[in-house]
């Protein structure tokens, strides 16, 4: 392949490959662009590396207004057939994975009501405080140290901490949290797969061991009732039916996994950011808050963390022009979508001022909108807002350590020297 893959021919464009998934992003960003332009509704084959398959291919979605237009409409194009993967998950992995974001209405409706019954304006406002004590007291201990690597020290720790606070999770079960999430979403990634195991044994150990932790604490709260999440999701009722406890242990894996691992992604790639783009950075950091909505969104829209989300069509239809059958596979890629030039002037530009704030970060504006956004975007504000207070003129050392993934768009390690004078 063309160095850095300044020059890449179409079937080097595959997204089916694993040596694509292994390229620089800068590599991908231009593939995507390409497909935007070429074939904007692009077929690939099954990948032969997946460790199940049914060889029906999928439909890469990769212009905004697709990904925009499919998201919004769960009728004709829904989750319930699978979400996150490429092929349809077994059944075994559906009853770890299966929460909200692989269900459609009417139980997609019904659990997120419960689920939002647990987040009061109360709670809510707790948590804005956690957050800033949290983001705080971590960036004033980087502060001290010459080097630091910012994943380990404060990326992961703020979204991880402030989860496993709101559902009760011990604070000694944060680290057997952080591990099992890095196996769900890095699989695919050497330093995260356990030695001599599979990439399917590895994810349904990891998704057992966080179900039985997440149900033990789901009886202990019925029994001995407390003031957090995990109390009123065992709680909380919709016309009668409060969460099974297997549906409370998906629900906080899809917590971990999307609350953490995108939101600390965000933040690693929000540092890198402001590091290549340091006129931004002194933009920004010269009146964090005149700009601090618009600089958040600009992370999660330059970073997308999450790459793709899969919706299944439900009956023959046309998309762009492309015949589609009922039960074709269209992959929302996201990352591609939140660079489209028809969509955002100077797409691969980093813009703190940027007010065309619509990108599709979140999982798009449809039903499966993210529940997190909020927290997400508070949790970015607070640790950024602490850099700038704290730190503005950090230096990032060496590259960053990619996740090796065609799911998340990762940062594992982050090096940087927080002042440098």
């Amino acid at each position: 392949m063309a160095e850095n893959g300044l020059a890449m021919s179409e079937e080097q464009m595959n997204l089916s490959s694993l040596e694509f998934w292994s390229l620089p992003k800068e590599a991908r960003d231009r593939a995507y662009a390409h497909l935007r332009q070429n074939r904007p509704i692009a077929y690939f084959e099954e990948p032969d590396w997946m460790f199940t398959s049914d060889g029906r291919g999928f439909f890469a979605v990769t212009k905004y207004d697709d990904v925009f237009s499919i998201s919004r409409n769960p009728t004709l194009f829904c989750s319930g057939r699978g979400a996150v993967s490429i092929p349809d998950l077994p059944p075994q992995f559906l009853e770890f994975f299966g929460s909200m974001i692989n269900t459609d209405d009417p139980r997609h409706s019904h659990l997120r009501k419960l689920v939002l019954r647990a987040f009061t304006p109360r709670r809510i406002e707790i948590l804005d405080q956690r957050i800033e004590e949290l983001a705080e007291s971590l960036i004033s201990d980087i502060a001290k140290k010459e080097e630091v690597d910012f994943v380990a020290e404060a990326a992961s720790i703020l979204p991880l901490k402030i989860i496993c606070e709101m559902m009760g999770v011990p604070s000694e079960y944060e680290k057997y949290v952080l591990d099992r999430s890095n196996i769900i979403l890095g699989a695919l990634d050497d330093e995260f797969l356990p030695v001599g195991k599979s990439v399917e044994e590895s994810l349904i150990v990891a998704a057992v061991e966080l179900t039985a932790l997440m149900e033990e604490i789901g009886k202990d709260r019925i029994a001995n009732p407390r003031d957090d999440i995990t109390t009123s999701l065992v709680t909380a009722s919709v016309d009668g039916e409060a969460l099974s406890a297997s549906e409370l242990a998906s629900f906080f894996i899809l917590l971990v996994v999307a609350g953490n691992e995108t939101t600390r992604n965000a933040i690693a790639w929000g540092m890198h950011a402001l590091e290549q783009f340091k006129d931004q950075r002194q933009l920004w950091f010269s009146d964090f808050e005149a700009n601090s909505v618009t600089g958040v969104d600009e992370i999660v829209r330059w970073s997308s963390p999450v790459i793709f989300m899969r919706r299944t069509a439900t009956a023959a239809t046309k998309v762009r022009g492309v015949d589609l059958v009922e039960g074709d596979k269209l992959l929302l890629m996201y990352g591609s979508a939140n660079r489209d030039e028809e969509r955002f002037s100077n797409p691969d530009n980093f813009d703190v001022t940027r007010k065309e704030s619509r990108h599709l970060g979140f999982g798009g504006y449809g039903p499966h909108q993210c529940l997190g956004a909020h927290l997400a975007r508070r949790e970015l504000h607070a640790i950024f807002s602490e850099v700038a207070r704290v730190m503005p003129d950090y230096e990032v050392v060496g590259e960053p350590s990619y996740l090796f993934s065609n799911f998340i768009n990762g940062i594992k390690h982050l090096h940087i020297r927080p002042n440098v004078r």
